[in-house]
């Protein structure tokens, strides 16, 4: 099995990106522009690798190759989003890998694209590249090429011999195993499991006990072969099963007007282990938005526009705007689910009003209402 931290130094003493993986600082997925990019990075990535993987790395400052790192991001639907702008899209996967030295948020993002035998090219034009472009890459350049275009192995042995480089051993596993234990708080109760005879994952979380039901939050979960991270923070509510083949995380999202909030499950995620040394990271939607009062659903959308509208012009909010900006997200959120399509625009006007507040727990929620959004979006 692959150590991904160790994957990762491998690429970078490479130094400059070349035709088997990429670097970048961040990844902007919310722009026709970042979408478009990352789409032509895959693209060429996939085209210039036929038998082997090519990668790309989230939370790399280029010049330097400096360790910058990036917060948590949900890949769940990132494969959609490839197969929605290429013709024989490849197989890829973004994961969470953490890093010594970096704050407890930050991670480094690694696109894994896996082999695809076949010719990749766009399905329909995005940004300034049109409809039927083929990528390549040309060293450290994603470029593109003629429709005469084939395939050739040109890395297999290179990226081979990195991977074989970045194996596991069982110094890398204990020190894994005694690291998470040892960083994480007694409160927060970590542990560790082994699957399989051979798979260790560990993690922690701060319980708590809802109407008869075990919820946690503050989640940490490493999967300590390969060094891939999944978190929840402290204003997720999840719930964890554990059986001889897998883990299984249920995350919950509260949503009410007022306070008069309810659980709804969001998402299921599931690690399943294997017999033959392979694992698979599942996810399943389960969201089934909650409908409210029509009348009430538009007085709340007026009042928050009202807000938004003063924020935009600067002037101040009374006290009572003041508690309702820490319900903005929640607000816009039940407005987009009851058919008020451009709450989504309306909440990202707030965005750095938000951002600057001293209690950081609405941003904190901002970014998780714009995380349902984009899963919304995607069913």
């Amino acid at each position: 099995m692959v150590n991904k931290r160790l994957l990762i130094k491998n690429l970078l003493s490479h130094n400059d990106e070349n035709s088997f993986y990429d670097k970048k600082q961040r990844l902007t997925l919310n722009t026709k522009e970042g979408k478009a990019k990352f789409i032509k990075h895959v693209c060429a990535l996939s085209n210039s690798n036929p038998d082997n993987n090519s990668y790309i790395l989230i939370g790399i400052r280029d010049e330097d190759n400096k360790i910058m790192g990036v917060d948590f991001f949900d890949d769940s639907k990132i494969q959609n989003l490839v197969n929605a702008y290429l013709v024989h899209p490849p197989k890829i996967q973004y994961e969470n890998i953490p890093f010594p030295g970096l704050p407890r948020y930050k991670v480094i993002g690694l696109v894994t694209i896996y082999p695809n035998e076949k010719v990749s090219h766009l399905s329909k034009s995005a940004w300034k590249y049109p409809k039927k472009t083929i990528f390549y890459r040309r060293g450290s350049n994603s470029v593109p090429v003629n429709e005469n275009f084939e395939v050739k192995n040109t890395n297999s042995n290179v990226v081979n011999a990195i991977e074989k480089n970045a194996s596991n051993n069982i110094q890398l596993t204990l020190d894994g195993v005694f690291d998470f234990l040892n960083r994480h708080k007694e409160e927060y109760k970590p542990q560790y499991k082994v699957f399989k005879e051979q798979f260790v994952l560990c993690w922690a979380g701060k319980k708590t006990i809802i109407n008869n039901r075990e919820f946690y939050s503050r989640v940490d979960i490493e999967l300590i072969n390969e060094q891939v991270q999944l978190f929840y923070s402290a204003l997720d509510e999840v719930q964890i099963k554990i059986n001889e083949h897998s883990f299984i995380i249920v995350e919950y999202i509260s949503l009410g007007l007022e306070k008069k909030e309810a659980r709804y499950p969001l998402e299921k995620t599931i690690i399943h282990f294997k017999n033959n040394g392979k694992l698979e990271i599942i996810k399943k939607f389960l969201f089934q938005p909650p409908i409210f009062d029509e009348n009430i659903i538009k007085h709340i959308y007026e009042s928050s526009n009202a807000i938004i509208s003063n924020i935009e012009n600067n002037i101040p909010l009374s006290v009572t705007e003041h508690e309702d900006v820490s319900r903005l997200p929640n607000n816009y959120l039940i407005c987009y689910l009851n058919g008020y399509l451009d709450a989504k625009e309306q909440l990202e006007k707030a965005k750095s009003y938000i951002r600057s507040l001293e209690d950081k727990t609405t941003y904190i929620k901002y970014k998780d209402v714009v995380r349902v959004l984009r899963k919304v979006k995607y069913h």
